[in-house]
């Protein structure tokens, strides 16, 4: 036999404590540590199969059907090395079996890689796909099983991936040394912690950002007057706040933290300069939505039910707890109605002024989700890669 394979799916992750500016650009290590909740793979996922064939005279990579360049100094190339170096050890080490006559860390790989989300659209694609390489290749290796440190390498691709690496609650440690050895990811509660906790992703827009996260991020450290005090006093502090209020299912203080911190986030944006608009209309509208939502229900004395949070995009995701939900998706459905998606009722009270009612498809889709589990092992039956080594779609 000629080859090797592997495929593996990883979730996508959506923070509530917002990681945004790197202090060193090449490792990717934060200028401060987040958290984020990991969504289940059932609605959001990377699936990616890697070959590893004795007869492949090059690296390959395909990307939902398109075939992409690889270049030799970019973070796909880093996180193959990396690997590829566990490899090597593990080879050197222990009496493994090669491919043909060829140890298996020296022969070239052929990755296909498909999101069923739209990629580059502000869903963490980016996470949840080097999550996917990553781990796919430390099954294809055989790699002992430790997530922290394959999150230290997943986070060479995209920061936020390492916390991709686990399911349920987890949170990226920023770290403290220069070479990135204490930066990594670790679980703080599993997804079946806190059942009730859901999530609603509005689809706002599927379209490429305008400005990259990558680029965004940078001038922001570079321009912005807010930045220092967000790292230096807010983050830490709100870090502590939301890790106790998850180990304690305090839905109010987690709600709380989550919007603010997605609010101080966008303002920290919009101090950048020249300034980077991620929300929209749509998207400040959503706000306005589950404020007045809130605002009746802790007048109510029932405390609040729902908190937004947004990525660098325009598309919302909200955290409710499950009896809660069906309420919030009636408001959206509401203000903005789409295909398939009955308007719903308001609630008594409810000031119907915060908020226009949008054209149809402002909002294009809701995705109703929960907190689910990290990488998943898959059966050769999905695997993306054809018996010639070719991925089985192209675009």
């Amino acid at each position: 036999m000629t080859f090797v394979e592997a495929t593996c799916s990883a979730p996508v992750n959506i923070a509530v404590i917002k990681y945004w500016g790197k202090r060193d650009t090449a490792l990717i290590l934060p200028t401060n540590s987040s958290l984020s909740l990991t969504l289940s793979q059932d609605d959001l996922r990377s699936t990616t199969s890697i070959r590893a064939d004795a007869t492949f005279t090059r690296d390959a990579l395909w990307l939902n059907g398109s075939s992409v360049a690889l270049d030799g100094e970019g973070r796909m190339t880093t996180c193959l090395e990396e690997m590829r170096k566990l490899r090597r050890q593990l080879e050197q080490s222990a009496s493994q079996k090669d491919i043909d006559g060829k140890a298996l860390s020296s022969c070239h790989l052929h990755i296909v890689s498909e999101n069923n989300f739209p990629t580059a659209a502000g869903l963490a694609s980016s996470a949840s796909g080097f999550a996917a390489l990553v781990f796919t290749l430390a099954k294809l290796y055989q790699l002992p099983e430790n997530a922290s440190e394959l999150s230290r390498i997943a986070r060479q691709g995209s920061g936020s991936a390492c916390r991709s690496l686990f399911g349920g609650y987890v949170a990226w440690e920023m770290g403290a040394s220069a070479d990135g050895q204490d930066s990594l990811a670790v679980q703080v509660a599993p997804e079946t912690h806190w059942a009730g906790m859901k999530a609603l992703i509005c689809v706002v827009s599927d379209a490429k950002k305008g400005t990259s996260s990558t680029s965004g991020m940078q001038r922001t450290v570079q321009t912005s007057t807010l930045l220092q005090e967000r790292i230096n006093s807010v983050v830490p502090e709100r870090m502590a706040e939301i890790t106790k209020a998850i180990n304690q299912r305090d839905f109010d203080t987690f709600a709380t933290i989550t919007m603010k911190d997605s609010n101080s986030f966008h303002a920290v944006c919009m101090d950048t300069f020249p300034p980077i608009f991620y929300l929209n209309d749509v998207s400040r509208s959503i706000i306005a939505v589950i404020t007045e939502l809130n605002r009746l229900s802790t007048e109510a004395g029932k405390g609040l039910v729902a908190a937004y949070t947004f990525d660098a995009g325009p598309n919302a995701v909200i955290y409710a707890l499950e009896q809660s939900m069906p309420e919030i998706i009636a408001l959206v459905s509401h203000f903005f109605p789409g295909k398939d998606r009955k308007e719903g009722s308001l609630p008594a009270g409810f000031n119907v002024k915060v908020s226009t009612v949008f054209p149809p498809e402002s909002v294009s889709r809701l995705i109703h989700t929960r907190v689910g589990d990290g990488p998943r092992v898959l059966s050769a039956d999905h695997s993306l890669v054809a018996s010639d080594g070719q991925p089985k779609r192209i675009a």
